[in-house]
């Protein structure tokens, strides 16, 4: 049953024959240049009524909320309130958090260093609702100008920055940036797009781009400055302006939603089957023939367009993984903040993309070494193997999603060692292909094919009980096997458990074809000591993008941690307080487990 709201009694108070059972006081103390100033909001409740929690409160009823507003302010960090108290509330039928009595707020305020002494004034609003047990009041404000007086003298050491979190005001969850701001938002975009490089997603796309671009090296009237030029850039304009559209037109998992689409991994696999055939000669790729006459400029139109085409291939295959770190810049955008969001994504993308301008390039001067001609063609051929085994992957994605229970882990894998026995054969010339030269077998081709030989039967051992490396294992279906973890997939039995068991909960925000999901799964959840630490919790496992209710654990996940990445980790204890926060995939163990070891302590 929903708690009654009284609209009679919210009138009666509007003209003044009931007083209203909040009152608030602001206060601020003189504050010298230089310092955080700490505005005071004193609240006054009644007995058996209580307001809401600033932060954090479940769904139902009205959090509060103070607003602040002035020409003088800067920055307005994190409100610092006391404990709420946390309980199960029938009339809402949700845990709530509220404050009852007379709770202290404190908002820390960052002031224009340019201000000279005087006084200067706020304007304070204060948005609140009282409730008593099984009563409401509509929501109310309370508004009121508080003036304080800047003075010079010594910054004392309580109002200085580092005594208040700001994190609530950072440049990658609000994008409000000031000029001191600006340069690390910059280099934090850059840092993030090197490190997007590491994600499994990227390595696919390095034997597709060599094998590209040794195709269109072929063409003599070709510029391998121009064409790596233009496949950089194209890389980085589809990356910001797709990852852009997404976020608005589809909100903040607008990114997850096309990695994760079935029909789109269709489409990529197609692609690199297509890519591939073309590289074993059976075909050669060209626009028809209408876009030709088209064009007065042909061939440059046509090796544009294709160097394009490949460019979003490129930013399509890499969404699932590129989506952590893109994840909270697509919030702001499908809120309606643009300019910075673009701005970073423009960045990052800049810097994911430059190592493929160098990837782009090679193909072309490998052409001009003397006697390439025999087993240049033999490197495309092998590319094209390639391309075959990564198109499993894709189709593997779409297997996931429509369940269709055939491109099993041990199925892909098994396609995968016949697919690098098939190049150690071609290598020494049992397999051929139309352009083969005749192929004399020497030392390096030997060497060459007995590498592959050894993965082949590396991969093959995958399914008679060896376990093959984490690495290569993240581009796979997720094994069946029974993990030595336990694992619930709703967040209200969760909370149950916790309760019962006097646990805190850990929250894996995953995707059914996330690469970056499975890769932690692999090499970090499985790992021993991680295992130890994580049997401590109740785990929930929320898929976002696949699955049963996957639309409201993907709203969850962004309403409340402000992200659409993933994977995405979170400790909350059993009264549903958030106890920490991990952005994403880690290569670094240790770091992962110490954020464990917090969120038990």
């Amino acid at each position: 049953m929903k708690k009654i709201i009284s609209i009679l009694a919210y009138f009666s108070i509007l003209f003044g024959q009931f007083s209203d059972p909040a009152e608030f006081k602001f206060n601020i103390k003189n504050t010298n240049q230089g310092e955080v100033v700490i505005l005071e909001v004193q609240a006054s409740i009644e007995d058996e009524w209580h307001i809401y929690a600033i932060y954090d409160v479940p769904e139902g009823p009205e959090p509060t909320v103070i607003n602040i507003t002035s020409d003088q302010i800067v920055k307005t960090g994190k409100i610092i309130e006391p404990d709420p108290i946390v309980t199960y509330d029938e009339g809402f039928d949700n845990i709530t958090k509220y404050h009852e009595g007379n709770p202290l707020f404190r908002v820390p305020i960052i002031l224009d260093k340019n201000l000279s002494n005087g006084v200067y004034s706020f304007d304070v609003t204060v948005q609140y609702q009282v409730c008593t047990g099984n009563l409401c009041y509509p929501p109310n404000e309370y508004s009121e100008t508080v003036e304080f007086v800047l003075e010079s003298g010594n910054i004392r050491e309580q109002f200085t920055v580092n005594n208040f979190d700001f994190s609530k005001d950072s440049v990658f969850n609000r994008l409000k940036l000031d000029d001191s701001d600006i340069g690390g938002f910059l280099l934090i975009s850059l840092i993030m797009g090197f490190a997007a490089l590491l994600t499994p997603c990227v390595f696919p796309m390095i034997p597709i781009t060599i094998s590209f671009f040794l195709k269109r090296g072929e063409d003599k009237k070709t510029s391998p400055i121009k064409d790596a030029s233009v496949y950089m850039l194209g890389i980085v304009m589809t990356f910001t302006l797709l990852g852009m559209l997404l976020a608005i037109f589809l909100g903040a998992s607008g990114a997850t939603q096309l990695a994760a689409n079935p029909y789109v991994n269709l489409f990529i696999a197609f692609l690199f089957i297509y890519f591939a055939f073309s590289l074993f000669g059976f075909y050669e790729i060209e626009i028809p023939q209408s876009l030709k006459r088209f064009s007065l400029e042909r061939e440059s139109s046509e090796g544009y367009a294709g160097i394009l085409f490949m460019a979003l291939t490129f930013t399509l295959t890499s969404f699932t993984c590129t989506v952590a770190f893109m994840g909270t810049i697509l919030v702001a955008a499908s809120q309606g903040d643009w300019f910075w969001p673009i701005i970073g994504m423009l960045v990052f993308s800049l810097a994911f993309a430059s190592p493929f301008f160098f990837l782009a390039l090679f193909p072309h001067y490998l052409k001009k070494l003397p006697q390439s001609g025999g087993w240049l063609n033999s490197v495309k051929v092998i590319m094209g193997f390639l391309e075959i085994a990564a198109a499993f992957k894709f189709i593997s994605n779409t297997d996931l999603v429509w369940q269709w229970d055939i491109f099993t882990y041990e199925i892909v894998l098994y396609c995968w060692a016949i697919i690098m026995f098939l190049c150690a054969f071609y290598i020494v010339g049992i397999v051929r292909f139309k352009y083969d030269s005749k192929i004399v077998v020497s030392y390096q081709r030997a060497l060459a094919s007995m590498s592959f030989l050894i993965l082949g039967s590396y991969l093959l051992a995958g399914n008679f009980g060896y376990n093959i490396d984490g690495n290569i294992e993240s581009y796979l279906p997720p094994k069946k096997v029974k993990s030595n973890l336990n694992w619930v997939h709703s967040l209200d039995d969760a909370f149950i458990i916790a309760s019962e068991q006097n646990k805190k909960i850990f929250i894996d925000f995953t995707g059914v074809t996330c690469t970056n999901c499975r890769w932690m799964e692999t090499n970090v959840f499985a790992k021993k000591s991680v295992e130890d630490i994580m049997s401590n919790f109740v785990l929930v496992s929320l898929y976002t993008d696949s699955g049963e209710n996957y639309l409201q654990k993907r709203d969850y996940q962004i309403n409340r941690f402000k992200t659409a990445a993933l994977p995405y980790y979170v400790i909350l204890n059993k009264n549903d307080l958030v106890l920490g926060e991990f952005p994403g995939m880690t290569r670094d163990i240790e770091e992962f487990k110490r954020f464990l070891q917090e969120g038990l302590n």
